[in-house]
């Protein structure tokens, strides 16, 4: 068959909103990809796509037929068992033929227009997947809410945003069907565009049903259901009735305020009884108000920090319909996570494959230790294939979720996770890298081996807000002056007796990765100037790959590089040599500049801004608390003229050891001075 852009649809099964946006989105594939047809081909009938629905097929399963019954009659039928097959196999057709990837928006893959493309004559059906719901849940996204423009329309109700539609259109070409459309404000913001592009929607762990939070509807009261149980439960109703004509998987439990349990805010649940009981009975009274509003509901609950070792415990029971979701530790191990000191690593999964299982898994993490939220997860595919590999023998089909956080730095490992729930497609570099496939596969191979190894289990990798996080629990300690005793932000990782123990233990830590992170920064430079040297300067695959594989080798190398400094400064400080420490305080802030330039450099076109708003890492408030922590040491070193060190640093006098004067000029700030004493 020979397809141009000319299209004739004829639709054999009703015309819903989800299905003329789908179409929609085809035809832009299609305006991408293919030209106006040429003098040629102008006069060609054009060729006919047919949208059919069977009932009979399994649920999101489709069948494609193409045939060229003559040279004027040329026909694609697709038929569906419903919506989401026909949206997949709508996708398949991009994909397969017009060769938009599922990763098209996120790694800016350049289409060349062709008048026309030949499709063999076939038919093609679609594949199975591991999981019955599987998908993402886009969560901590600070960089896509500050970056994205919202756009409301008043016809349809629906709030949109290119970032957000961009994501869920990526999760639906790598074959998910669910998604948590955002946090908080944005879950709610986003049902309408997820409900229209055919999702499941399910809900964050911290929030019954997709209710608004307690405290945010009632910001005088107490959170607590033991005193305002009817408040509770109208929030509940609400939200049943603002979602019933959505497809929902209705995630019923009962955390807390914000990610955080419940008694925090409630002290009179002191025993896990207490606290088990509770959970128990609401999931319990959830489940009952659901069945008011509809038949057999599909429900999930979380068995997810606090939550399940009180399951663990037998301080829970469920009711038997719930999907019972299992979750990782942000690191990728199926065991409890990490909270505070408190790490007891209990295994997360069923113990036996009887009733309805699913994960909650983590691409990406935020845990103010760490976690990756700017940079890949540091635990190798392969460690993640083995980790929900496992999880599928144990009896988990139900239902994946994926924390895909901002998307763009995540793109390799959320490919490959869908690979594992059974997207058909070339591997990930191949399509992004066709030139340097091989290399680049191998680089990011390298990646994983090469991140610090913090603690004694083979999860213990640390990604970027490690070091950030380290440093300014560093520089609180310092600025407070506690160095008898330990800083507690960092007795997770140095549970040692004193802030200058601690400091040695982060050094060491440090000491011991350097190499193989200056091997793999090395690595990624020099394929750079190779990529540069063969394809030219503005190649396609350079610029991606200097906004993805070495803009994460510069934020881990040179992170590392400016907490080794602190750690250095810190040591140097103690021993009386402040105008050392100084500088070396002020080398830190200049690798942490060499950082954010990177980070600057990849918010180019489209992606202006789009690292902005990186306030959960936040790497320009480590460099602040650095520029405190130079203030603190001139203060001790150089106070309270503050002349010293501008005599002997900045006065090019060739007499400067005769001090007449203090000083002939105002005194310099702290970086002025830094950049002065560097030289010298």
């Amino acid at each position: 068959m020979i397809l141009t852009s000319n299209i004739n649809i004829i639709w054999q099964t009703e015309q819903t909103s989800i299905l003329r946006r789908a179409y929609n989105r085809f035809l832009r594939d299609i305006s991408m990809t293919l030209a106006p047809p040429d003098a040629a081909l102008s006069d060609a009938a054009p060729a006919e796509l047919v949208i059919a629905t069977d009932r009979t097929l399994p649920p999101e399963a489709y069948t494609i037929s193409i045939s060229t019954l003559s040279a004027a009659q040329r026909r694609i039928r697709i038929t569906g068992a419903d919506e989401l097959g026909i949206i997949y196999a709508l996708l398949f057709l991009s994909e397969k033929f017009l060769g938009v990837t599922p990763f098209w928006y996120w790694n800016d893959q350049a289409f060349t227009r062709k008048p026309f493309i030949e499709i063999p004559d076939g038919s093609f059906s679609s594949p199975s997947f591991s999981f019955r719901y599987r998908g993402w849940f886009i969560n901590d996204e600070v960089l896509l809410d500050a970056w994205g423009q919202d756009h409301y329309d008043p016809k349809t109700g629906i709030t949109e945003n290119e970032a957000f539609e961009m994501a869920m259109e990526a999760l639906l070409r790598l074959g998910g069907n669910m998604v948590i459309p955002g946090t908080d404000h944005n879950s709610h913001k986003f049902r309408g565009l997820a409900a229209d592009m055919g999702f499941w929607i399910t809900h964050h762990h911290a929030e019954p049903l997709g209710a608004k939070m307690f405290a945010r509807a009632y910001p005088d009261l107490v959170p607590s259901y033991r005193l305002y149980p009817e408040l509770f439960e109208k929030l509940w109703r609400d939200a049943i009735e603002e979602q019933k004509e959505n497809r929902v998987i209705w995630n019923i439990g009962f955390r807390g305020q914000g990610d955080r349990p419940f008694w925090s805010d409630d002290p009179s649940y002191d025993t896990p009884g207490k606290r088990g009981a509770l959970i128990s009975s609401l999931i319990t009274r959830q489940y009952e108000i659901l069945c008011e509003y509809m038949e057999n509901p599909v429900c999930c609950t979380n068995l997810y920090g606090e939550v399940m070792e009180l399951y663990q415990q037998g301080h829970i029971s469920l009711p038997e319909q719930v999907i019972y979701i299992w979750a990782d530790n942000g690191y990728g191990k199926m065991v409890s996570r990490r909270q505070g000191r408190h790490n007891p690593r209990i295994e997360a999964l069923p113990p036996s494959p009887a009733g309805k299982h699913g994960i909650y898994y983590h691409a990406s993490f935020y845990d103010l230790q760490a976690a990756s939220h700017i940079t890949m997860l540091p635990n190798s595919t392969q460690f993640v294939e083995k980790e929900l590999c496992g999880a599928e023998e144990r009896g988990v089909h139900e239902f994946l979720v994926v924390n895909c956080s901002n998307v763009r730095p995540h793109t390799y490992m959320l490919d490959h996770i869908a690979h594992i729930w059974g997207k058909q497609a070339p591997a990930y570099t191949s399509l992004y890298f066709p030139r340097h496939a091989a290399e680049t596969e191998a680089l990011y191979q390298q990646y994983f081996r090469s991140m610090l190894s913090y603690g004694p289990n083979e999860d213990d990798h640390a990604a970027e807000q490690y070091y950030h996080y380290t440093m300014r629990a560093i520089c609180h300690g310092w600025l407070a002056g506690n160095f008898g005793t330990p800083e507690k932000d960092l007795l997770w990782l140095a549970p040692e007796k004193d802030l200058p123990a601690q400091v040695a233990a982060v050094r060491d830590i440090g000491t011991r990765g350097l190499s193989q992170m200056r091997d793999y920064y090395l690595s990624c430079s020099v394929c750079a100037e190779q990529m540069s040297e063969t394809d030219g300067s503005d190649s396609g695959e350079l610029q991606l790959f200097r906004d993805s594989v070495l803009l994460q080798a510069v934020i881990h190398y040179k992170s590392l590089l400016a907490q080794l400094n602190v750690c250095k400064a810190f040591e140097t400080f103690r021993q009386g040599h402040f105008e050392d420490a100084f500088v070396q305080i002020g080398q830190a802030v200049e690798y942490l500049q060499e950082v954010l330039t990177a980070m600057e450099a990849a918010g180019h076109g489209k992606w202006q801004g789009f690292y902005d708003n990186d306030c959960l890492t936040d790497i320009k408030f480590t460099a602040y608390m650095l520029e405190k922590i130079m203030g603190y040491i001139r203060n001790e070193g150089d106070g309270p003229h503050f002349y010293q060190w501008f005599g002997q640093y900045m006065n090019q006098d060739a007499g400067k050891k005769v001090v007449l004067i203090t000083n002939m000029r105002n005194h310099p700030k702290d970086w002025e001075l830094y950049l002065a004493m560097k030289q010298k």
